[in-house]
C-alpha cells in the first residue's frame, strides 16, 4: 500500500477553508488532518502543499468528447488529458455521437472504449429520442448519470419534438433528465426573419439574436411544466439567459427536483466578445448580453444555479469558419474551467468555497456520485492542487485538447493548476499528464 501524504494545504471542502493535510491510501484518502497535526503512519511519499489550495476533483457533468464517430476533432484519451490538465477528475459525456448513444449497445461499447483511453473518471447519458422510449426502463442507475434530452436543435434524430413522446420519457425516465431547451419553431422563425433582410450566412452577432431569449425561456418553462406534472427529477442545462433564472426556486439542492446548470462560457463571456473572438465563441444556447451574463453570476452565488459545467464541444478551427448560421457551435473548454472560474472569484463574485461547491460538491450531489466529490476519509482521492495566486497567459504550447485551440489563447489567469490527483494516482503536474493511467466508470448511488 502506498501512502502518500499531502501537508500544509489550505484545504477548501464542504464551507470551510482550513489549513492541513490528506493521507491517501492506494486509491482512498485515509486521513484529514487540521494544522500541524501529523499522520498515524509512515509515508512514502510527501508533498508540500504550502501557499495552494487543496480541493476535491472538478465533476464536469457535460462534455462532448466526440468519441465515437467524431475523433477527428477529439476522442476520449486526448480530452480526458485535457481534463486532468484542468483539475477536472471526472466528466458525464453527451449521446450525440456517431452512432449516437441511443441504444444499450453504444452505451456499453462507450463504457468498454472508455476503459481503455480514459485517464480521467467517467459517465456517459443516454439520449432519449421520439422512438426508444421502451429503452428507458432497462438502464442501469447505478452506472449511467442520466438522460439526455434535446428539447431544441440537436445532431441527427435526437431533436425530441413530440409532445407524446415528451411526456412519457418525463413520465417514465427514473433518473434524472437533462435537457438542451431552445424552442426550435422561434429559431426558424428568426432565421427567416433575418435572412430576410441580411446575408444569406448571417454575421455572427446574429447569433444570439437567433437562438434568443424567447426560444430559451419557452422550451425551458415546458421542460418545468413537464417536470411538475409528471414529478421527474429535471436538470436544465446551460442556463443562459436572466429570464429563466425566474424559472427556478433559490433553495438548497438537496430541497428541489428541478435544478440548473451554468456553463464557463456563459459566466466568462458576453456578446461583446464576438467582436474579437468572432464564432470561437459561437455555441448553442448562444452567448447572450452583458447583463444575462451578470445575472448568471449573481445567481451562481446563489442556490438558484446549482451546477457549473462546460458544455466543452471541440471542433476544428476550420468549422468555425463563417457567421452565425455556417460555422459549427461549440468550444473546448475543459482545460481552463476551473481557473476561469476561480477569476470570478478574484473579482469578488464568488467565494472559493462556492466555486467549490458548483464545481465539485454539487455534481457529486446532484447526481448521487458514490464516494467522490468532497474530501472525506474513505472517498476516492479525487483531487487538485491549484495556486491561487499565479499570473500566466495561455500559450499554444499549453493547449491539449486535440483540436490544438482555445477561445481562452491569449487570457490571463491568476490562479493555475499545479497537480490533479485520480484515484489517489498523480496524474498531472508541472505541464505534464501520466497518460498511461486509466480512469474508472462512475458509480451512483440509486436504488
Amino acid at each position: 500500500m502506498k501512502r502518500t501524504w499531502i501537508k500544509n494545504a489550505q484545504i477548501v471542502n464542504e464551507g470551510k477553508i482550513f489549513e492541513g493535510s490528506v493521507v491517501i491510501v492506494d486509491e482512498l484518502i485515509d486521513e484529514i488532518l487540521e494544522a500541524d497535526a501529523l499522520p498515524s503512519g509512515v509515508c512514502d511519499e510527501i508533498i508540500d502543499a504550502q501557499g495552494h489550495y487543496l480541493i476535491p476533483g472538478v465533476i464536469d457533468d457535460h462534455v462532448h468528447f466526440r468519441d465515437p464517430g467524431l475523433t477527428h476533432k477529439a476522442d476520449m484519451h486526448t480530452e480526458s488529458i485535457a481534463a486532468v490538465a484542468g483539475g477536472v477528475t471526472s466528466y458525464m459525456d453527451m449521446p450525440n455521437t456517431n452512432p449516437q448513444t441511443t441504444t444499450i449497445e453504444a452505451l456499453n461499447d462507450k463504457f468498454a472504449d472508455a476503459a481503455q483511453k480514459s485517464v480521467a473518471n467517467y459517465s456517459f447519458y443516454f439520449g432519449a429520442t421520439n422512438n426508444n422510449e421502451g429503452v428507458l426502463a432497462h438502464l442501469d442507475k447505478k452506472r449511467v448519470c442520466g438522460i439526455k434530452l434535446f428539447m431544441g436543435s440537436s445532431t441527427g434524430n435526437m431533436l425530441v419534438d413530440r409532445m407524446d413522446s415528451l411526456k412519457y420519457i418525463f413520465a417514465h425516465a427514473g433518473m434524472l433528465i437533462a435537457t438542451h431547451c431552445e424552442a426550435q419553431d422561434i429559431i426558424n422563425e428568426n432565421i427567416a426573419s433575418y435572412k430576410g433582410k441580411y446575408d444569406e450566412d448571417l454575421d455572427i452577432k446574429y447569433h444570439p439574436l437567433i437562438r434568443d431569449e424567447r426560444a430559451c425561456y419557452e422550451s425551458s418553462a415546458l421542460a418545468v411544466k413537464l417536470a411538475k406534472e409528471t414529478g421527474a427529477r429535471l436538470h436544465i442545462m446551460h442556463i443562459s439567459t436572466s429570464k429563466e433564472l425566474e424559472l427556478l426556486e433559490d433553495k438548497p439542492l438537496t430541497e428541489k427536483k428541478i435544478t440548473a446548470e451554468v456553463c464557463v462560457s456563459h459566466l466568462y463571456f458576453c456578446d461583446k466578445d464576438y467582436e474579437h473572438l468572432g464564432a470561437r465563441i459561437k455555441c448553442n444556447p448562444a452567448i447572450k448580453s452583458e447583463a444575462d451574463r451578470n445575472a448568471l453570476r449573481k445567481a451562481t452565488g446563489t442556490h438558484l444555479i446549482d451546477v457549473i459545467g462546460t458544455d466543452h464541444a471541440p471542433h476544428l478551427l476550420s468549422e468555425k469558419q463563417g457567421g452565425a448560421l455556417k460555422a459549427v457551435s461549440g468550444m473546448p473548454m475543459i482545460q481552463f474551467s476551473l481557473v476561469a472560474v476561480m477569476e470570478l472569484m478574484h473579482q469578488g463574485i464568488l467565494t472559493m468555497e462556492q466555486v467549490v461547491e458548483k464545481m465539485c460538491h454539487a455534481p457529486a450531489t446532484l447526481y448521487q456520485v458514490e464516494k467522490r466529490g468532497f474530501i472525506r476519509k474513505g472517498y476516492y482521492a479525487d483531487m487538485v492542487l491549484v495556486n491561487p495566486d499565479t499570473l500566466w497567459t495561455v500559450s499554444p504550447e499549453c493547449i491539449m485538447s486535440k483540436c490544438g485551440w482555445s477561445p481562452m489563447l491569449g487570457q490571463t489567469f491568476h490562479s493555475k493548476v499545479e497537480k490533479t490527483f485520480v484515484n489517489g494516482h498523480l496524474v498531472y503536474q508541472e505541464g505534464k499528464v501520466d497518460e498511461n493511467y486509466r480512469g474508472q466508470a462512475l458509480t451512483f448511488d440509486r436504488i
